[in-house]
């Protein structure tokens, strides 16, 4: 399909940078919500990076998702001219804050499983009255 080039080089700047893109089944939507294109020229775009190998699909609930393979990352760097150090967000390590949570104190007592004084007190209540249905 025809479309601007600056229309493409936007969708495959967005599409390197988060690695993942969405974007809904209307042919006649005026604008990706998160890229200033129309919604057409997405889907026609990244259904021909699909043909050639360079993205994975996945259709769900009338929306169309599009991972970025290893050969996408490759073929934008080269279509977008930019160095080997910058990979897409799906690619990155999210960094962890260095403190653990602090857990919570449980009860002071002795230590065994939930429910276990109830239940030695219901057998000793067994042996205490031997007549009864207990036991």
């Amino acid at each position: 399909m025809l479309m601007p080039k600056k229309n493409r080089v936007q969708i495959f700047e967005y599409l390197f940078k988060e690695g993942v893109l969405v974007a809904k089944k209307d042919f006649s939507a005026p604008k990706h919500p998160e890229i200033d294109v129309p919604n057409l020229h997405v889907i026609k775009a990244l259904t021909s990076l699909k043909s050639q190998g360079y993205v994975r699909e996945q259709f769900s609930w009338r929306h169309y998702y599009w991972y970025l393979t290893n050969e996408g990352i490759q073929y934008l760097r080269d279509y977008l001219h930019l160095p080997a150090e910058i990979v897409p967000a799906t690619l990155k390590r999210q960094t962890r804050p260095e403190t653990a949570r602090p857990r919570p104190k449980g009860p002071e007592g002795p230590r065994g499983a939930p429910g276990a004084q109830d239940r030695a007190e219901y057998r000793r209540a067994a042996r205490k009255y031997p007549g009864t249905n207990m036991g």
